[in-house]
């Protein structure tokens, strides 16, 4: 697994030997069971985590309702920023959503391979990079989207992630109820189906 690890990253950038052995040294592989904490609320964040293969949701319990904010899959790194830097404890709940293999780097071992090596501080900032646009869009699709169209659209970005989560936490990312997915689900397939069906031979 480690080995998948620095061939994503070497996608990025190309890596020097001795980075990827110092890579080798001290990134550690961890596994988790579908529906198992990662990060949970109050947990101060040492490290960053970098998703070989699998489903992690981003979520927040908001008066004891889980509402889903972000998903991270095959080849995304979850970098909790804020809180690797001021050392605050996380304010965000991390959880798989099926059975998942992620790679941990302390920060410690992270920031002093930043400061020696130019193509992973490279390689840092452009997944960072991003993560922001992908928020931003997010943010955007909220506000200017129905939740037909962000369904839509999701479909077209990423349908693997419908195999990968279950619905209940996909409508809390499209901001509607698990009912209100269902209907909208079959509004839509009903009308590709018809739309099919009009098509001449």
């Amino acid at each position: 697994m480690i080995d998948k690890f620095i061939e994503q990253l070497s996608k990025e950038r190309d890596l020097t030997q001795e980075e990827i052995h110092y890579l080798q040294q001290h990134a550690i592989v961890l596994s988790f069971k579908n529906r198992q904490p990662i990060l949970s609320d109050g947990t101060n964040v040492k490290s960053i985590y970098f998703v070989i293969c699998g489903c992690v949701r981003l979520f927040y319990n908001i008066d004891g309702n889980e509402k889903t904010a972000f998903f991270y899959t095959d080849g995304d790194i979850i970098w909790a920023d804020k809180n690797i830097q001021s050392k605050i404890p996380a304010q965000k709940n991390y959880q798989a959503t099926e059975d998942t293999v992620i790679v941990e780097i302390n920060k410690n071992v992270l920031f002093k391979l930043m400061q020696s090596s130019f193509n992973f501080s490279e390689i840092v900032r452009n997944y960072k990079e991003k993560e922001l646009i992908a928020c931003q869009q997010l943010i955007a699709d909220f506000i200017t989207l129905s939740p037909e169209e962000r369904f839509l659209n999701l479909m077209q970005k990423n349908k693997l992630l419908f195999t990968k989560s279950p619905q209940q936490y996909i409508a809390s990312y499209l901001g509607v109820s698990s009912e209100t997915l269902s209907r909208i689900k079959k509004r839509v397939y009903d009308r590709q189906k018809h739309e099919l069906q009009l098509e001449p031979c």
